[in-house]
């Protein structure tokens, strides 16, 4: 009578310690995301504070609430500084957030559908698909699809792009992390130098250097119309992810034990690729190619928050985009009255983090062989 007494208070109190865990994890979520949706609004105020013309962040607040019809204070402010706050820099540093989001949260949801650290879409040629995608429809004129051929365009590339990477570096029914990030590097060359051909073969002079100025990278030349679509797709992009959060965990410990666990792994990839083919593809197509943002951000937030795509992907979409209104920032000011194309400094911050993180997965791998 005693012993089931013992074992049922064993497993009592290893529930409430469970439960406890549990409880701890959710307020520590919770604090991170509260921490990054403030930093989140900071750096938006500071967004649209800084640049050739500089506004108080008391006035920005100002024009901000009064154009929502919250405004407290009469406006002491020009019309100009106005304009400047709400139909220059509004735009920009709400793209910049909503860009950021979006390729963290694409990053996050490749490393584990490829289970490869070293995925993300500028590095898989899935953002030179979008961008082959997009310049096609400018260089050719293709108006098929109206004002969303851009767009079709670029989630039509992108697509396309990511199914040739993986059915590339898939050999035998296995993909190592050297095959994919050649395949990814092999593809991407070959659709930049095609992307290229196609600037060096229009006769348009002045469109040639706009696309390619456009194919660094950048926020700049944005309008209110150019964020209501990626903002849709990212809003549909993080609820699908959210959703099937609970199937990318069941990727983590391999192809094998997720289909004992009843998921169909090649529907479920074929699924999500084509979700974030579309979200990847609207944003190539409003700001341009920006790289490495889905390569550092999942990295640093599972730091944080650990490995569940469910703490992961919320706190990955504030820290992209609070990373990407930063990084505007520092196009915009650091070699001012130049414009340093957002994706170039990206590509400096990224750059080196991708060395450390290849020579960490190789160590590893080593250390793994060693054992």
């Amino acid at each position: 009578m005693t012993a089931p007494a013992v074992g049922t208070g064993t497993e009592r109190a290893a529930r409430r310690r469970h439960e406890d865990d549990g409880r701890a994890g959710l307020a520590g979520l919770t604090v991170t995301l509260v921490v990054l949706a403030v930093t989140l609004a900071v750096s938006a105020t500071a967004g649209l504070a800084i640049g050739s013309v500089r506004v108080p962040p008391g006035q920005v607040w100002g024009i901000v609430t009064h154009a929502l019809g919250a405004g407290w204070t009469e406006p002491d402010w020009s019309r100009a500084r106005e304009t400047i706050v709400l139909d220059v820099r509004a735009p920009r540093v709400l793209l910049g957030a909503v860009a950021g989001a979006g390729l963290a949260v694409v990053g996050t949801a490749l490393q584990a559908l490829i289970r490869n650290p070293l995925a993300e879409p500028y590095l898989l040629g899935v953002s030179s698909g979008a961008s082959l995608g997009a310049v096609s429809v400018i260089v050719f004129g293709v108006t098929l699809f109206g004002p969303a051929s851009l767009s079709v365009a670029a989630f039509a590339g992108a697509l396309g792009a990511l199914v040739l990477v993986y059915a590339t570096a898939r050999t035998g029914g296995r993909i190592t992390s050297a095959r994919l990030v050649l395949s990814g590097v092999a593809v991407a060359a070959m659709l930049t130098a095609v992307l290229d051909l196609l600037l060096l073969a229009t006769d348009r002079g002045n469109e040639a250097r706009a696309v390619l100025a456009w194919t660094l990278g950048g926020l700049g030349g944005v309008t209110w119309d150019t964020v209501r679509l990626p903002g849709a797709a990212l809003l549909l992009g993080v609820a699908v992810l959210m959703v099937q959060a609970r199937n990318l965990n069941l990727l983590l410990a391999g192809e094998e034990a997720a289909t004992t666990m009843g998921l169909d792994v090649a529907r479920f990839r074929a699924r999500m690729f084509v979700v974030l083919s579309l979200v990847t593809g609207i944003l190539v197509a409003a700001c341009g190619p920006i790289g490495f943002v889905g390569l550092m951000v999942p990295h640093i937030v599972r730091i944080a928050v650990g490995g569940d795509h469910r703490r992961v992907l919320p706190t990955a979409a504030l820290g992209g985009a609070v990373f990407l209104v930063w990084a505007d920032i520092a196009a915009r000011v650091v070699a001012a009255p130049m414009e340093i194309p957002v994706g170039v400094l990206t590509a400096l911050c990224g750059g080196p983090f991708f060395l450390w993180l290849m020579r960490r997965t190789a160590r590893r791998s080593t250390d793994r062989g060693a054992v």
